[in-house]
């Protein structure tokens, strides 16, 4: 079942995105990077269809990051050891490449929500008007992610149906090679082809008007103004540095009192596609039998 947090007003969509993104990108608190990833995780599998291959991808950076930052940074005052070229490795470097890995996961996942359910035609719908050209570019691009791929297949397959498959690596390179040459081709000309279109219905003019089948209802109210509040009490928890965490030379912060409270406030924020998607779910399932 479609979680039922796409079908909201793409107003809402885009203020729940850059709240967990921001605060996901800006706040090395390591509960709120756990926090952050976590959710993103549950959110993925309610928010994709299939989660699996992302996951998979993305959770190795964690760890490749946690390995490479102690090679390059040897800050800190608890050194664990000494690494064969005489440098430290210090207990602060092994959990800041930690923080950053887990940041740099929690963020691609995030996006890949975004990118499920912020489709072309919403963000031709928010910034149509105040900046149509990057617009229609954003929406061109988000397009272009999944078609591309399925040329790439259809042209491996083009050329495969045109003979063996090549033998040597020079040759399987070279195959490779035009593949990409065609992709670009098409992807130009797709481009041009959109573009006049797009210039031949009058998109961009000002005073232009358009068609939206996007409406505000009781719901979409509700949750924006849960959003608000909900972000902005976490914003001044960052702000205030309730949340604050150093990793060099020692690391310090707070886990309780105030930032306890964003703690909690900050997961529910990051839960609320989950938690609407279970509301409508039950909602439906109670509609049903009584059928």
């Amino acid at each position: 079942m479609k979680n039922a947090f796409a079908d909201t007003h793409p107003v809402v969509n885009l203020v729940y995105f850059l709240l967990v993104i921001g605060l996901g990108m800006f706040c090395m608190h390591p509960v709120c990077l756990g926090l952050s990833l976590a959710c993103a995780v549950v959110c993925a599998g309610f928010l994709r269809p299939k989660p699996g291959k992302l996951l998979l991808g993305v959770l190795p950076l964690v760890g490749l990051t946690a390995l490479g930052n102690p090679l390059f940074s040897h800050e800190g005052v608890t050194v664990l050891c000494y690494l064969p070229g005489g440098n430290p490795l210090t207990l602060e470097s092994v959990c800041y490449g930690l923080a950053a890995g887990t940041m740099l996961a929690a963020v691609v996942v995030w996006f890949s929500c975004c990118n499920a359910v912020i489709t072309a035609d919403k963000f031709v719908y928010l910034f149509g008007r105040l900046a149509p050209a990057l617009s229609l570019v954003l929406s061109m691009t988000l397009g272009f992610i999944p078609r591309f791929l399925e040329k790439f297949q259809e042209a491996g397959q083009a050329q495969a149906a045109l003979g063996n498959p090549p033998p040597t690596r020079r040759a399987r390179l070279r195959a490779a090679l035009t593949q990409v040459s065609i992709l670009v081709t098409w992807s130009l000309e797709n481009a041009l082809d959109t573009a006049d279109s797009m210039r031949s219905r009058g998109y961009g003019l000002k005073g232009r008007t358009a068609f939206s089948i996007y409406a505000w209802t009781r719901r979409d109210i509700l949750l924006l103004l849960w959003l608000v509040c909900a972000g902005g009490y976490v914003l001044i928890g960052v702000a205030l540095g309730g949340v604050s965490w150093t990793y060099y030379p020692a690391m310090a912060g707070s886990f309780g009192g105030y930032p306890g409270t964003v703690f909690v406030l900050y997961a529910a924020l990051c839960l609320t596609p989950a938690a609407f998607g279970l509301w409508e779910e039950h909602r439906w399932r109670c509609l049903m039998s009584n059928i």
